[in-house]
């Protein structure tokens, strides 16, 4: 079986091809940058140059393929919903003029909602144009990457965390490997069929306030989280240098989730993925913990 995926070099696409690898699998990573690719790695995957927001590439490049792992590019733009558009334009163009049979998803908790959840109503469109399709496809609905921790790395030095969500409410963390792990069960099990809807929810829903307080244990210094008014945190991500319709749909991931949203997928044990915070903690962030004992 073929199989292309895409951002091999992502928090969950670096797992998932290694995975895949030691499955017996020789993937086809689709990548703008393939110098970028693991030298190790090079004796056992095919590479080929393909911007996921460039049907002609995309299609070009996974003429051979039966199923793909797709991940909609988050960059840095001035219209981010018009790029999750000509994302899933590439997508669905490969999948039709190729015959691509299967097709697994990196989709968010939210987007059930289809629209008012920011950069998230890019992916619920990918959803839509998928289930118009009549190929296999599994939707992964992602919790909250812990890896996200990571994209303000000096303030998580520094010990404060912001965020616009209230501060003791819960929700679905989850470690990318852990998503990829799913990813990988999903593109060679070929037991499934139709469309669906997987989420991942990692082990415990988790509040800002917990996970200060993992943090503060296992970097063995206080983090402490200030959850902020929305004008505040839109004009962090502007000072940050992202466009202002870039900002907003970051915004309005957390402010779409946060008024009386419920998931639709509840946890149970098919989306009770194992990493816990600690773990991914001490894995990941063990250079931070060092630093801050020093």
């Amino acid at each position: 079986m073929r199989i292309a995926v895409t951002t091999p070099n992502g928090n969950v696409g670096r797992h998932l091809t290694r995975m895949l690898v030691r499955a017996g699998i020789r993937p086809l990573l689709l990548t703008r940058h393939p110098e970028q690719i693991a030298e190790e790695l090079l004796p056992h995957v095919d590479v080929a140059r393909a911007d996921s927001q460039n049907a002609d590439e995309v299609v070009a490049a996974t003429r051979d393929v039966d199923a793909v792992y797709w991940v909609d590019p988050s960059v840095m733009s001035d219209d981010p919903l018009a790029d999750y558009a000509r994302a899933t334009d590439a997508l669905v163009r490969a999948v039709v003029e190729n015959g691509i049979g299967r097709v697994v998803f990196q989709s968010s908790v939210g987007a059930e909602m289809r629209h008012g959840a920011g950069e998230i109503d890019g992916l619920a469109a990918t959803e839509v144009a998928l289930d118009a399709l009549a190929v296999d496809v599994t939707h992964l609905r992602c919790g909250y990457f812990f890896s996200n921790l990571l994209l303000d790395p000096e303030s998580l030095k520094a010990g404060r965390l912001t965020t616009v969500l209230p501060l003791d409410a819960p929700m679905a963390w989850v470690a990318p490997r852990d998503i990829a792990e799913v990813a990988a069960l999903a593109l060679l099990n070929r037991e499934w069929s139709g469309h669906r809807v997987q989420a991942v929810h990692g082990p415990e829903d988790l509040s800002w306030s917990q996970v200060a307080a993992i943090l503060t244990q296992e970097l063995r210094r206080d983090v402490v989280v200030e959850r902020i008014a929305d004008d505040e945190m839109r004009q962090g991500l502007l000072d940050a240098g992202m466009p202002e319709a870039m900002a907003d749909a970051v915004l309005g991931m957390s402010t779409g989730l946060r008024d009386g949203f419920v998931p639709e997928q509840k946890r149970a044990v098919v989306t009770t993925t194992p990493t816990g915070l600690r773990g991914w903690v001490r894995e990941e962030l063990t250079g931070l913990s060092n630093r801050a004992r020093g």
